[in-house]
């Protein structure tokens, strides 16, 4: 459940920088400043979260938040299950195109609040999400919370991009002290992992083999521990296609990093019965075994000096020259 939407998001991301790159739109990176707020940034939210747990009733808290992952969830499974779900669509099935454009304003002050095409198949699709979001809401069943949570998780490998590798180095290595802290330091990490009722992680019954899918005792992983390293592991696999060599050399040294670094969470967790961090084990497998392949390969300067925006930019350059050529 966790190296799977790392790989499935990382591709997406190709896809999603060609889609920029054909519509000239610019992507929003995380910068080497966000990089090194992010780890106070998120200790401020958990921290808060906590406290709202400790003021307000738990079933309050838990009712807010299954409404706002109703909606959320809806649009998640559409982006990654839809396409998949309107193809099984039989082709007899009465398909009209809706355009839904809602403006604010007249004249000079009108502005755009909703310009969406869309057709019956999409919206077809919406309701059985909204059906599967729902029965969520109100049974909170750990399948459903990890087919939610994992949608999540894709999309925010594909979405969320690192402006360069040093970026995703000082990213990775903060929050490698955040989570080592708010576990280790505080029963803070562990509590709000428990008593927040939302596919922010994903679960699986380690009573599972007695009790199947109706197992009660939970282990759990954050989506965290998924899309920080995913966006790193993401990066690789671009830096990867950059170099135009067939092997994915650094997404698979990523890759295999990743699923080790997992592999070490689980055994130590099991061997001292005891929450682990999972970036104390994921952050220095997934920089360690890149960077040392890179240097013994000479790419170590290359990596370094790739960004996605820079590849947009000459890529444009050959675009323009091309046409000029043309011209």
């Amino acid at each position: 459940m966790a190296v799977v939407p790392v790989i499935i998001g990382s591709y997406r991301s190709v896809k999603y920088l060609e889609k920029q790159r054909l519509t000239g739109e610019k992507p929003d990176t995380i910068t080497k400043d966000d990089a090194m707020k992010f780890p106070l940034v998120a200790s401020g939210m958990l921290f808060g979260i906590y406290c709202f747990f400790k003021l307000f009733s738990q079933d309050h808290i838990n009712i807010l938040v299954s409404f706002y992952f109703f909606v959320l969830g809806i649009f998640a499974m559409s982006q990654i299950i839809g396409p998949y779900i309107e193809n099984l669509i039989p082709s007899s099935f009465p398909n009209i195109p809706y355009h839904l454009h809602l403006t604010e304003g007249e004249g000079d002050s009108k502005s755009v609040l909703v310009d969406l095409d869309f057709d019956r198949r999409y919206a077809a699709t919406l309701v059985l999400f909204a059906l599967v979001s729902g029965f969520y809401a109100v049974k909170k069943h750990w399948l459903i919370n990890n087919v939610i949570g994992l949608c999540f998780a894709i999309n925010g490998v594909e979405l969320l991009q690192l402006s360069s590798i040093g970026t995703g180095c000082i990213l990775l290595i903060g929050l490698f002290f955040y989570d080592v802290f708010w576990v280790f330091g505080t029963n803070v990490m562990v509590l709000v992992a428990r008593k927040f009722n939302a596919p922010i992680k994903v679960v699986f019954p380690q009573d599972f083999l007695v009790e199947g899918i109706f197992g009660k005792n939970m282990a759990m992983l954050g989506l965290g521990d998924i899309v920080i390293p995913g966006i790193f592991i993401a990066l690789l696999l671009r830096f990867d296609m950059s170099l135009k060599r067939e092997n994915n050399l650094y997404f698979k040294t990523g890759m295999i990093a990743y699923f080790l670094g997992l592999l070490t969470t689980i055994v130590v967790m099991v061997v001292f019965n005891h929450a682990q961090p999972a970036l104390l084990y994921l952050v220095p497998a997934c920089i360690i075994a890149p960077l040392a392949v890179a240097a013994y390969k000479g790419d170590l300067e290359a990596m370094f000096g790739y960004s996605d925006e820079k590849t947009l930019k000459s890529e444009e350059t050959v675009k323009e020259e091309s046409d000029k050529k043309t011209e």
